[in-house]
């Protein structure tokens, strides 16, 4: 690979101030393949291992800075994989589940991933959460909202709100709301040279320079964002001190009401002038350049105000007008019908606590809908499906999000079918095709009814049973094209 001759020099430098590593085989990582990761989405899998969950992976190499992580098999097709499609586990390359394992969210925490596309470490911070609390997923680009949606939708993750704003108007918005933030800072991209071979043409096109400027934006608005008492991970896929150890020397001195919280970890350098800070090093381990940075703010830090009350009459509805009445009974209706009486329960209670009809469409929201108005929302929580009013009866048609986000322990078991990885049926059925159903199945599903398709346990989709067939309602934009 020919990188470029500022980049070389500036990192002989390096490590001409740091004698302990070898610059030799730093520069020689570059010609070495990337290595590829799979992290267990523990929301589905529970205590499974990865050899439960992937036939033949029971010899992988953990990710030795990630619980849920493994050095995947390259001759493995993962993308193909049914239980990749049931949400089971994310692909992702290993460095990257750094931050995410170190910002570590609890069940109810307020956590916001403010540079959070394509949604890698916003899944796993979504499947820490395990369905309480709330997770606010931003992205500033619009075009890269689409693989966030998809991937948060995949993961099953409903208590969520995927925004697509500057974070200084969420700042503005929210003040001290949270209590995590996760930051993976626009940058450089000098840890992805091996990987992208666009990366090394946009580093000479842009270089360190056009990203440190919005990195302190970035981290402005992050202070501002986070309760006292909070805590910040900040990362980077890059090498240069300008954008990591020196950025965040920056902000420690800019806002001196922070700690840095130091971590030992295997196949992690410690970095920075005290060895606070982290960094994985292409040529010390398996995985691409990653910098990683966790702080926590004073607990007497100084709130800011948030949150102020919209002036005008909020853009999401969710009164108790009549048709927000009708669609929740619909909604309602749909849920006695195929859940347990457990998991019905648990739907009144969120339905309770924060139902949205807009446009027919059925959402529940973690938050209250009017704390996003005037602000461009992708996903307002938990997308269940669409109501649609005939002559005679309303009518409610569930989202492949809802399917997502379903345990089949949660259907009742006449309304759900659980086919084996080996059958052709499930390749067929991504590929959109309509289903086959032996006499034996058809005579357990209820007819003429939406049913749940899962495949080896996890759920992959609704479907629509008509005798002896399953109609296909597996998403145009997902399926499999060959």
């Amino acid at each position: 690979m020919i990188l470029p001759d500022s980049f070389i020099r500036r990192q002989r430098e390096y490590f001409r101030d740091h004698p302990e590593s070898d610059p030799d085989r730093f520069f020689q990582s570059f010609e070495l393949e990337s290595f590829s990761g799979v992290r267990l989405n523990r929301m589905k899998t529970g205590r499974k291992s990865i050899g439960d969950i992937l036939p033949g992976a029971s010899a992988w190499a953990p990710v030795p800075w990630c619980q849920d992580g493994w050095y995947a098999d390259s001759d493995y097709s993962l993308g193909r994989d049914p239980l990749y499609h049931a949400g089971a586990y994310y692909i992702q390359e290993p460095s990257a589940m750094l931050p995410a394992e170190i910002l570590r969210a609890n069940p109810g925490d307020r956590v916001l991933d403010l540079c959070a596309a394509p949604g890698g470490k916003a899944t796993r911070l979504g499947a820490d959460l395990n369905g309480e609390g709330v997770l606010v997923a931003n992205e500033i680009s619009e075009e890269r909202t689409r693989p966030l949606l998809r991937n948060i939708e995949l993961f099953g993750i409903e208590n969520v709100v995927i925004t697509n704003e500057t974070p200084d108007r969420l700042a503005d918005r929210f003040g001290s709301f949270f209590d995590k933030i996760l930051i993976d800072a626009p940058c450089s991209g000098e840890g992805m040279f091996r990987r992208d071979k666009n990366a090394v043409k946009s580093w000479e096109r842009f270089g360190p320079s056009a990203c440190e400027p919005i990195q302190r934006e970035i981290l402005h608005a992050a202070h501002r964002l986070l309760k006292p008492g909070g805590e910040i991970v900040y990362s980077t896929c890059t090498f240069g001190e300008s954008e990591d150890e020196n950025m965040m020397e920056w902000f420690l001195n800019s806002y001196p009401e922070y700690d840095v919280i130091s971590h030992e970890i295997s196949g992690v350098t410690p970095c920075g002038t005290k060895n606070q800070f982290m960094r994985i090093w292409p040529h010390l381990t398996n995985g691409d350049g990653h910098f990683c940075a966790h702080l926590q703010k004073h607990e007497s830090g100084l709130q800011q105000d948030g949150i102020p009350a919209p002036a005008r009459p909020a853009k999401y509805d969710t009164s108790t007008s009549y048709s927000t009445r009708t669609a929740r009974e619909a909604f309602l209706s749909f849920c006695r019908t195929i859940l347990t009486d457990t998991a019905y329960s648990r739907y009144v209670r969120l339905a309770n606590e924060g139902f949205l009809a807009a446009g027919g469409r059925v959402h529940l929201s973690p938050l209250p809908p009017r704390m996003f108005d005037g602000l461009r929302v992708v996903k307002m929580g938990a997308y269940q499906g669409e109501v649609k009013t005939g002559k005679d009866k309303t009518i409610f048609i569930p989202s492949h999000a809802f399917a997502l986000s379903l345990s089949p322990a949660d259907v009742r078991s006449d309304m759900r079918i659980s086919l084996s990885r080996e059958d052709e049926r499930v390749t067929r059925y991504l590929k959109g095709e309509t289903l086959s159903l032996t006499e034996e199945e058809a005579a357990s599903l209820v007819p003429n009814a939406f049913i749940l398709l899962a495949v080896e346990g996890f759920s992959l989709s609704f479907a629509k049973t008509a005798g002896n067939s399953l109609k296909n309602l597996y998403p145009k934009s997902w399926r499999l094209m060959s």
